[in-house]
């Protein structure tokens, strides 16, 4: 087969994806009033034309599963890039406000579907042992992506565009969409994908391209792949033995986007603005928390397989719930108003060092392989509903008072901590083919 390709290179490769995932979720922050002047948009219609990509999203991760099974998770990966290449286009040529909302839908198909592809590939091609550090390099990307969104908004602004700004803030993502499409024709399909389709010798031979040794693991799976055709309906998810891991998914992404991040990310500058600052200092402060974001993501991975997923997850909740009651105080009561920043930095270092880091793990590795992609597009149609209903109630709830829906977020971190305390696994080093072993013990205790 070659030269030995490192999993590394192609969990990197997978996981820019999550880089271009992020940039256009961070990006459009700084193009609403771009686009309120260039298209005459009235506050309903700039509101659908950031939640369109939204809509996408959800669409993506629904849909996600069928070309994961069918097509592979290789081929599907090209087929985000190209989306995300067409919708970066689309939008910086967009001729009217319809076109604009069409490309931006397509682009959330892309950003969807990576959710949840993204992920499962690196999960399927990792060593156990760095499982945990591989799938974390897609939460790294898109911090990766937010932060360099963020600094391109800001960069471009300093270029006096006039007019045709917008255009250039959406459109310059089609650079790095064109280099994932072409890197993604370089890596080597999932083996546990070539192993469910009964080819053996294929998958065989790419570990041994990858050069990591799981025989044994995959004489297993073959196993109980030909028990799964044979003997019972083939990919079932919603079966009560698959109980445990439909909860992980649907609690983890729910509360995922009940800490508020999105809202956040997707109005950091209105929010820095009832605090005081100018639109300047907005756009530098929303560089800061990128910044924050991408460090403590990266503090993440480096200990995601040593200290655990669950040790994350609490610690994350703990911090988030007291950073968020600072802000909601701040934003009510009109004091202190110099800590806003400090505390939305905070926040954003330890989501990023808990959930943000965690949720992509999880997700990839709770379900069995014979129902993952299933089950990881049901855990992403979770978080990016939710995070279209919390983005959407946002600025209604936070029109009379902006501290009101950060007091429903620290609740949220609050009840997730106990949650996560009382029901969550740790899953760190387990083999996938384990895990529902794993689960199955842990739920009769």
């Amino acid at each position: 087969m070659g030269l030995k390709v490192s999993p590394f290179r192609s969990a990197l490769v997978a996981a820019m994806g999550g880089l271009l995932f992020g940039f256009d979720t961070a990006v459009i922050s700084g193009v609403t009033h771009g686009l309120t002047v260039a298209f005459h948009l009235s506050p309903a219609r700039l509101g659908v034309t950031v939640s369109s990509a939204l809509l996408g999203t959800i669409i993506g991760a629904l849909i996600a599963v069928y070309p994961a099974d069918h097509l592979g998770r290789k081929r599907s990966l090209f087929v985000l890039a190209c989306l995300y290449l067409i919708s970066a286009l689309g939008c910086a040529l967009a001729w009217n406000w319809d076109a604009l909302v069409l490309f931006r839908v397509l682009g959330g198909l892309g950003i969807g579907g990576s959710s949840v592809l993204g992920p499962m590939y690196i999960a399927e091609i990792a060593p156990p042992k760095s499982r945990g550090r591989l799938v974390g390099l897609f939460q790294f990307n898109i911090c990766s992506g937010i932060l360099i969104a963020y600094l391109s908004n800001y960069l471009i602004t300093l270029g006096s565009l006039g007019d045709a700004e917008w255009r250039w803030k959406l459109g310059v993502s089609a650079i790095p969409a064109l280099i994932f499409g072409a890197l993604a024709l370089t890596i080597p399909e999932s083996p546990r994908w070539l192993m469910g389709r009964g080819r053996e010798s294929e998958a065989l031979a790419i570990l041994q391209v990858i050069g990591h040794d799981e025989y044994e693991d995959l004489i297993r799976q073959r196993a109980c792949s030909r028990d799964s055709t044979e003997n019972k309906p083939r990919n079932a998810l919603f079966s009560k033995k698959y109980r445990r891991p439909i909860f992980l998914a649907i609690s983890i992404g729910m509360f995922n986007q009940l800490s508020g991040v999105n809202a956040i990310l997707y109005y950091i500058n209105d929010i820095f603005a009832r605090a005081g600052f100018n639109a300047i200092s907005s756009n530098q402060q929303a560089v800061a928390v990128g910044a924050t974001n991408f460090l403590f993501t990266l503090v993440a991975m480096s200990v995601i397989d040593k200290f655990g997923r669950k040790p994350l997850l609490l610690i994350g909740a703990a911090g988030t719930s007291v950073c968020l009651a600072g802000t909601a105080s701040i934003l009510l009561f009109h004091v202190h108003q110099a800590l806003l920043v400090w505390l939305l930095v905070g926040f954003i270092g330890f989501f990023s060092f808990s959930q943000g880091a965690v949720i992509w793990v999880y997700l990839s590795e709770v379900f069995p392989n014979d129902v993952r992609a299933k089950g990881a597009s049901l855990g992403s149609l979770t978080h990016w509903s939710m995070n279209a209903i919390v983005s959407g109630v946002f600025p209604i709830v936070a029109a009379g008072s902006g501290g009101k829906p950060f007091v429903f977020f620290s609740a949220m971190t609050v009840l997730q901590f106990f949650v996560v305390l009382i029901c969550y696994p740790e899953t760190k080093g387990v083999a996938l083919e384990d895990m529902q072993t794993k689960l199955a013990v842990v739920s009769e205790h």
